[in-house]
């Protein structure tokens, strides 16, 4: 019996396969775009680990989400062991759905407006105190994420040839959160414990923006955290805070088995959750400096769903 692991990016993979390796673990990638799928016959025997990405798109896998959620279905429905299974993909695809559960956890989110569709954006942009953040729904890498000082220059960028739509047709505007210290912090959470928490310095990576998705530090390519600049990441020891249990329950509530969990601490006494990555790279500077490796986590936890055989 094998792992076969879903996802669309082969770059991303070698840190898993080598973790695989080492556990003595058999694994086979499964890339998903586009393909036959039988739902007449059953799946393989094996545990199945979605690790599908919301930027697939920019990739140029634009059925990858649509065939990731077919995949996942027929998996499920016949029973096979699934790590971060559907509900976690939609989460991934999400960050409405994403903020609204985490807001119903009692996790604090920014203030956010969504808006479905074109017509009602600028009307959202007046709603919005300023300086005020606009992004994509679904999104990653920083896709569309940008700081306006006004509903006027939100306009202006609008009509401008920089301008992307959102995949899904969803805009979020969301409060400016100003960071006590030029950094975000990420809680990498794997089979249900905290692994460790990472901090991304912002300002050393040009990213002035909030929160976040400092994935998008130039260059915004899609390694991320991987080919970072030296240093930008660090591990963050010692961590310990309330929000890691709410972290856990919110994991254990959704089925998530694998995420990467981003916060900012505000010049007010905030500490605000905005992310939940559910495709989770792992930065290798950090992994050298932290006690325990994410991926080596995961290939053990995958290893023993094997032997366990639960549910396959």
């Amino acid at each position: 019996m094998k792992a076969y692991i879903l996802h669309e990016n082969p770059e991303w993979y070698p840190p898993f396969a080598a973790a695989f390796e080492a556990e003595g673990v058999d694994h086979e990638p499964w890339l998903l775009g586009d393909g036959l799928l039988d739902l007449d016959s059953p799946p393989p025997p094996g545990v199945y680990w979605s690790r599908m990405s919301a930027s697939s798109h920019t990739r140029g896998h634009l059925l990858a989400k649509d065939h990731t959620r077919a995949v996942l279905s027929w998996l499920e429905a016949y029973g096979r062991r699934v790590v971060n299974g559907r509900r976690v993909l939609e989460l991934e695809m999400s960050k409405v759905d994403q903020l609204t559960a985490l807001r119903a956890a009692g996790i604090e989110v920014p203030s956010t407006l969504a808006v479905v569709g074109h017509e009602d954006l600028l009307d959202a942009a007046t709603k919005m105190p300023a300086p005020f953040i606009a992004k994509h729904n679904q999104g990653g890498k920083g896709l569309g994420v940008a700081l306006f000082e006004s509903a006027d220059a939100f306009a202006d960028h609008l009509n401008s040839p920089g301008y992307e739509p959102p995949v899904d047709g969803i805009t979020l505007f969301q409060e400016y959160l100003r960071a006590e210290q030029p950094r975000i912090t990420r809680v990498e959470v794997v089979d249900g414990s905290v692994v460790y928490a990472l901090t991304a310095d912002t300002a050393r990576g040009g990213f002035e923006l909030c929160p976040a998705d400092a994935c998008a530090i130039p260059p915004a390519d899609d390694t991320c955290l991987i080919d970072a600049p030296p240093g930008l990441f660090s591990l963050r020891e010692d961590f310990d805070h309330p929000v890691l249990g709410q972290y856990l329950d919110f994991s254990r509530r959704h089925g998530i088995e694998v995420a990467g969990f981003e916060f900012i601490e505000t010049t007010d006494g905030r500490l605000v959750t905005y992310d939940v990555n559910t495709n989770t790279n792992y930065n290798p500077e950090v992994e050298a400096a932290a006690p325990r490796s994410g991926p080596r986590q995961i290939a053990r936890m995958i290893k023993r769903l094997i032997e366990e055989g639960k549910d396959l």
